[in-house]
């Protein structure tokens, strides 16, 4: 008769030698497998990782100065000088090669210009006032950037300061169109207001039109005097750019 009795707990739980042995050398195989899977995420796992995080390999460039000022880029730097060249995520290349870039996207000053060649015009047109002498004056102040603001507060293509503009009636300083406008409205009473005088009319222009009254000259202020001599270049280089170019389309 098969005896039915439940076998101890504790005796279920034992084992021969034999499988002992056999178990404990399994555990090894298995320890061993366990101990290379270790070695291996903790050897090789952070090479895999940097290789996802910096992404593939590329080949180096470096933008270098040479003591004459010049700028080259190469591959194979050969001076303490050279930078290397890197685009972040954000598509902007910094240091050297950054001013190097920014240099070349930037727009020309000729292209800016050309931008309120039509208002200029119109504008000089309508108060009798010649149009190379407000792009200069519009060079100097602003050098065509129709969003500028001095530290003093001046604003716009004409650097017009808020009270003027206010009183020029000038609603927007930043429209290129108001701000021409009420510059070259100012610059003409300027201009009738000194008899014509085009110096005493520039130095109003920037130190105000009270203080060259009261010296009855232009003001022995360096910003001044370097801002009158600055336009007045401009203004000849400007004329003499459109005279050649008047004389080239009539031959």
């Amino acid at each position: 008769m098969p005896d039915n009795r439940t076998v101890p707990l504790n005796h279920r739980k034992c084992s021969s030698l034999p499988d002992r042995r056999k178990n404990r050398r399994e555990l090894a195989v298995w320890w061993r497998r366990q101990a290379g899977f270790v070695r291996f995420f903790v050897l090789v796992a952070p090479t895999i990782m940097l290789f996802l995080i910096v992404g593939t390999p590329q080949a180096s460039m470096y933008v270098c100065r040479s003591k004459s000022g010049a700028i080259n880029f190469t591959n194979a730097p050969g001076s303490p000088d050279c930078q290397s060249v890197s685009l972040p995520k954000t598509g902007r290349i910094t240091g050297l090669a950054g001013e190097v870039a920014a240099a070349y996207s930037r727009p020309s000053r000729s292209a800016m210009s050309a931008g309120y060649e039509q208002e200029i015009k119109s504008i000089a047109r309508r108060y009798r006032m010649d149009p190379h002498l407000i792009k200069a004056i519009i060079h100097t102040e602003s050098d065509f950037n129709h969003r500028a603001v001095s530290r003093s507060g001046a604003q716009g293509l004409m650097q017009l300061m808020p009270d003027t503009a206010r009183d020029l009636q000038v609603v927007n300083p930043f429209d290129p169109w108001e701000n021409i406008d009420g510059g070259t409205r100012y610059m003409r009473w300027l201009l009738d207001s000194f008899n014509g005088d085009l110096i005493l009319s520039l130095a109003a222009y920037n130190a105000g039109p009270g203080l060259v009254s009261r010296t009855g000259g232009v003001p022995r202020i360096q910003e001044t005097r370097r801002y009158v001599n600055k336009v007045l270049k401009r203004y000849k280089a400007y004329k003499t750019q459109h005279d050649k170019a008047t004389l080239l389309v009539q031959e």
